[in-house]
């Protein structure tokens, strides 16, 4: 998904002559820590409740320019590259703007959010398994494989390096919620499991058990 495609237009927009006072006000009544500031159509900061709090209520925003946020994100660039500059800043919306740095709107944390659970398929069920490889010894399509081979599909997968120990770290989301299998095809594989989230199969089997005692019982 584009940044463009999250933007939001309904957030007002602050004037450099605004007063501290109006200012937090309409954070107030929009229930913001942060609001952008344009300036002939161009985006030239954000200014945060927190410095306002510190500021003489009567001073305008022209005063505080040294606390502006100029962090801002391009509507044609991927979604994740707005997720990487709100982590960067804590900050709880963000201003887009096209390539002459004309403001377009805002995305917020909140909708980003949203849009990463969809990204990531936290709505989906299925198994997560982690695990950790050896930089030369990692192979997506083996990891593929030998999931497929247990009748299941990889949904998501993420990887990242591990700063203190070099490894790859790969999360894999697959289509089964029992998982007990692809585990053993791992350890076999001598794949090392971090760890993993899933219905193992003796809880089926003790779940069918469970069952048909209670349906002796009730003969």
């Amino acid at each position: 998904m584009l940044v463009e495609q999250l933007l939001q237009t309904d957030y007002p927009v602050l004037q450099l002559q605004d007063k501290v006072s109006f200012v937090l006000k309409l954070m107030d009544d929009y229930e913001v820590l942060h609001l952008p500031i344009v300036v002939n159509e161009a985006f030239v900061g954000c200014i945060s409740k927190e410095d306002l709090f510190d500021a003489n209520e009567q001073a305008s925003l022209a005063s505080l320019e040294g606390y502006f946020n100029v962090s801002f994100v391009k509507k044609e660039e991927f979604f994740l590259s707005a997720l990487k500059i709100f982590v960067e800043n804590s900050i709880s919306l963000l201003a887009v703007t096209n390539d002459s740095k004309e403001y377009l709107g805002v995305i917020t944390a909140n909708s980003l959010l949203e849009q990463l659970s969809i990204y990531t398929g936290t709505g989906e069920k299925g198994g997560i398994i982690v695990l950790e490889v050896d930089r030369r010894n990692y192979s997506f399509g083996e990891i593929s494989r030998l999931v497929e081979t247990n009748d299941a599909y990889i949904t998501q997968l993420n990887t990242y390096t591990e700063s203190n120990t070099g490894l790859i770290i790969v999360s894999i989301k697959v289509s089964k919620v029992e998982i007990s299998d692809i585990i053993a095809t791992f350890h076999r594989y001598e794949y090392v499991v971090r760890y993993y989230f899933g219905e193992e199969q003796y809880t089926n089997e003790l779940k069918d058990n469970y069952n048909h005692l209670m349906s002796y019982l009730n003969i």
